[in-house]
C-alpha cells in the first residue's frame, strides 16, 4: 500500500469535520425541494424532533422531521461504510480492496433482500402459508418493527458469508492474492447481481416487494425514520468497539502477515474481528439505504491523502469523514438537481466508478507487478 505523507494533523482534521457534521445536518434541514426553511424554524423544529420544545404548526414540523431522519441517516450510512472501507483496505493491505468491490455490501444487500421476501410471504411453503393464514399478525409485527430488525440482522449473514467466500478463495497458505481478490470480488458480485436481477423478473406483479428491493438494490436514504436512524447508529457503533483493538496491528499487518506475527500480532484474530466489524457495519448501511458503491473505496484514499496511513487515524477519521462526505454528496446532488436528484446508490457508482480508474492508472506499475 502506498505510503502518504500527512498534509493535515489528524487531530486537526477530526476536529474539522466533528464540528462540520453538525452544520452539514442543519444544512440539510434547511433545504430541500419542496423549499427552503429559515434557521429559526429549523432549529426549533429539531429541538421538538428531539423533545425539547413545541412542534411547529401545520405540516412543516412533519417536513422538518423527515429532513432530519434523511440527513442522520446519511450520516451514519457514510460513517459505517468509510469504517468498513479502511477496515477491509487495511486487513487486506491493498488501497484497491473496499466493501463494494470484494462482495461485502453486495452480500449485505443479498441477505437484506431475502429478509424481504421473507416478511413479505415468500420462501418456504410453510412460511407462505403462515403468512396468509396470520396475516393480521404479521402486519402488526412488521408496523412493530420486525423488518427493522431482520433486515439488518439478514444483511448482516450475507455480509460475513461473501467476505468469507471471497477471503477462501482469494488466500492460499494464509496469504492473500491480491488479483484473486479483486478478481473474485468481481465474480461474485456479478453472480449477486444476477440473482437480484432473477428475483426482480420473478416479481414484477408484486409492485410493493419490487419497489423495496429496487430501492435497496439502488440505494435509497428518501422517507426514512427515527429507527432508520438507531438501527444503522448502533451498528457502527458497534463495529467501532474494535477500534483500539485492531489499529496498532493493521500498521504492524503492512509489513506483511509473518513480521507481524513475530512482533506478537494474532492475525486470526486480527482478521475475525476486522471481518466482522467491516461485516457488520456495512450491513448496517444497507439495511437503513441498500446498496451505496464505491464510497468505502473513496473515502479511505480521501483521508490517507490528507492525513497519513496511519491506522489508529484512518479508523477514527473514517466515521466523521464519511458522515460529512455522503451528506455532502446529498446535498450538492439535491441543490443541483432539486426534485430530480439521483438516488444515492447511482451518484455514488458514478463518482467511484471514475475514482476506481483513477487509481488503476495511478498505480499501474504496483498493478503491472501482480
Amino acid at each position: 500500500m502506498t505510503r502518504a505523507r500527512p498534509v493535515v494533523a489528524a487531530r486537526t482534521l477530526g476536529v474539522t469535520l466533528v464540528a462540520a457534521l453538525p452544520l452539514l445536518v442543519l444544512l440539510s434541514v434547511r433545504l430541500g425541494v419542496t423549499g427552503v426553511l429559515g434557521l429559526d424554524e429549523t432549529l426549533a423544529g429539531v429541538g421538538a424532533a428531539f423533545g425539547a420544545g413545541a412542534p411547529l404548526e401545520g405540516q412543516v414540523q412533519t417536513i422538518v422531521e423527515l429532513r432530519l431522519w434523511h440527513a442522520l441517516t446519511a450520516a451514519g450510512v457514510g460513517g459505517a461504510l468509510g469504517l468498513a472501507g479502511v477496515l477491509i483496505q487495511g486487513l487486506f493491505r491493498n488501497g484497491l480492496a473496499a466493501p463494494s468491490i470484494i462482495g461485502v455490501t453486495g452480500g449485505a444487500t443479498l441477505g437484506a433482500t431475502a429478509a424481504i421476501l421473507l416478511l413479505s410471504g415468500y420462501g418456504p411453503a410453510w412460511l407462505a402459508v403462515a403468512a396468509d393464514v396470520h396475516e393480521p399478525a404479521l402486519a402488526s409485527l412488521r408496523s412493530a418493527g420486525l423488518l427493522t430488525f431482520l433486515v439488518p440482522a439478514f444483511g448482516f449473514v450475507g455480509a460475513v458469508a461473501v467476505v468469507l467466500l471471497v477471503a477462501a478463495l482469494s488466500s492460499r497458505s494464509g496469504r492473500f492474492s491480491v488479483p484473486t481478490l479483486l478478481l473474485t470480488g468481481i465474480a461474485v458480485n456479478t453472480c449477486i447481481a444476477g440473482v437480484l436481477s432473477l428475483v426482480s423478473s420473478l416479481l414484477l406483479d408484486d409492485w410493493d416487494v419490487s419497489r423495496a428491493i429496487f430501492a435497496w438494490t439502488f440505494g435509497t436514504l428518501a422517507d426514512r425514520s427515527g429507527w432508520h436512524v438507531v438501527t444503522v447508529w448502533t451498528g457502527l457503533a458497534a463495529a467501532a468497539a474494535v477500534i483500539p483493538f485492531v489499529a496498532w496491528e493493521l500498521d504492524l499487518l503492512a509489513g506483511g502477515e509473518e513480521d507481524a506475527t513475530s512482533l506478537g500480532v494474532d492475525v486470526r484474530r486480527v482478521r475475525f474481528l476486522c471481518i466482522g466489524a467491516a461485516a457488520l457495519a456495512a450491513a448496517s448501511a444497507v439495511a437503513v439505504a441498500g446498496q451505496i458503491a464505491f464510497l468505502g473505496l473513496v473515502v479511505p484514499h480521501l483521508l490517507r491523502l490528507l492525513t497519513g496511513t496511519g491506522h489508529r487515524a484512518l479508523l477514527a477519521l473514517s466515521v466523521p469523514g464519511g458522515a460529512v462526505f455522503l451528506l455532502g454528496v446529498e446535498l450538492l446532488n439535491r441543490a443541483l438537481l432539486a426534485e430530480h436528484a439521483l438516488r444515492p446508490g447511482v451518484v455514488m457508482s458514478l463518482v467511484g466508478g471514475v475514482f476506481f480508474v483513477v487509481l488503476l492508472a495511478l498505480n499501474r506499475r504496483e498493478v503491472d507487478q501482480w
